[in-house]
């Protein structure tokens, strides 16, 4: 009997070509989307980016070859013209309040401080050999803000796109485990009781003039940082106008929830095991974690800064929403608050600080690419 063909059809699927490395990206895949069910981190965001990883481990499938089913979306839209991240950011904005940024310009000044691990990570990365294009991009990841890091990676290192915004949003995601303990490092019990008077009404012009005020500020400041500026605050515009309900609405659903199924997966899909399983991608999951941790630690050393010359002191907790991971970090802020009192609310006001960060982090984006490209 002529086994030959049998050989040839076994030759043929994927059980012949599977690798140790394909098992052990499967199994992480798998951690992304159990994260996501269980313990409902980032789902919208782990789902697509767990299973776009498991598949793409699929000997054969080929989805990411050239002219492949992800392979388009993920070379027109993402790696080379920049669509899908100011999308996000239009979808971000129409369901973003400044009101908090607006009642407390503090705000920015955390915003600001939180990314400072962004600029020591960037420091770090180039003593560890990464070019500066490279250190711009891992060090981006400390403002944990996935579609700001793929959208500066895709302009300065492409090659380095899908390490890079995996460990974004792994970080973004894993907010909840990451930041409580540098919290309760950093303040002491008493400071985490402190309770914040109410934020004061805004009244509807300054909600309308802030998207058109901070376009002008920031893009006059770092032009580079228009494409998610600008998407950003017209959507907050759509939002706060109140005349164009119809396209807000589709900015918060029908377009930022298309753009995240293609965003997670071609993201998932740029990780096979050959590229994740390599020193440079664990290096760089390092240094974003390192980026995120100290960014956390700015912005709650300069809150506790700031309550020397306040007479009204603000909860530290607030400061370390100064992280783009909104409104996860805020969450997490209010969550610390409460175990110390279940009667002290800081979601709102830590809201401030959480907006101001991804205004921050988009500036720290176009910072890095005015001085780099």
């Amino acid at each position: 009997m002529d086994f030959s063909i049998f050989n040839r059809i076994f030759l043929n699927t994927g059980f012949a070509h599977l690798t140790f490395g394909n098992v052990l990206m499967w199994l992480i895949a798998l951690t992304f989307i159990i994260l996501a069910i269980k313990k409902n981190y980032e789902p919208l965001l782990l789902v697509p980016i767990g299973f776009g990883m498991f598949i793409v481990n699929l000997p054969l499938t080929e989805l990411m070859e050239e002219g492949h089913l992800l392979w388009v979306p993920y070379h027109y839209a993402i790696a080379h013209f920049d669509l899908i991240p100011p999308i996000i950011f239009m979808g971000i904005g129409a369901m973003t309040d400044f009101g908090p940024v607006i009642a407390n310009p503090k705000t920015i000044l955390i915003g600001a401080a939180a990314q400072f691990g962004v600029y020591i990570t960037f420091f770090g990365a180039l003593l560890l050999g990464f070019s500066l294009h490279e250190a711009a991009s891992i060090g981006i990841i400390g403002g944990a803000d996935g579609p700001t890091t793929i959208f500066l990676t895709a302009k300065l290192a492409p090659h380095l796109l899908g390490a890079t915004a995996v460990a974004a949003y792994s970080y973004m995601a894993m907010v909840p485990i990451i930041q409580p303990p540098i919290m309760k490092l950093l303040t002491s019990k008493e400071e985490r009781k402190i309770k914040m008077k109410k934020i004061r009404q805004i009244s509807k012009l300054e909600k309308i003039g802030f998207p058109l005020v901070a376009t002008l500020i920031i893009c006059l400041l770092i032009p580079p940082a228009a494409p998610l500026v600008g998407m950003m605050m017209v959507g907050n515009l759509f939002k706060e106008s109140g005349v164009v309900e119809r396209l807000s609405n589709a900015a918060q659903n029908e377009l930022i929830n298309i753009v995240t199924i293609f965003l997670g997966l071609c993201i998932g899909a740029t990780m096979p095991a050959s590229v994740f399983l390599r020193p440079q991608s664990l290096y760089i999951f390092f240094l974003g974690l390192i980026a995120f941790s100290i960014s956390t630690a700015a912005g709650l050393l300069l809150a506790k800064l700031m309550n020397v010359f306040l007479k009204e002191k603000i909860n530290p907790l607030f400061g370390a929403a100064g992280v783009s991971a909104v409104p996860m970090a805020a969450r997490v802020a209010q969550v610390v608050a409460m175990k110390e009192d279940k009667s002290n609310f800081i979601l709102m006001k830590a809201m401030g600080p959480n907006v101001a960060g991804t205004i921050g982090t988009v500036s720290a984006a176009g910072l890095f690419l005015s001085l780099l490209s």
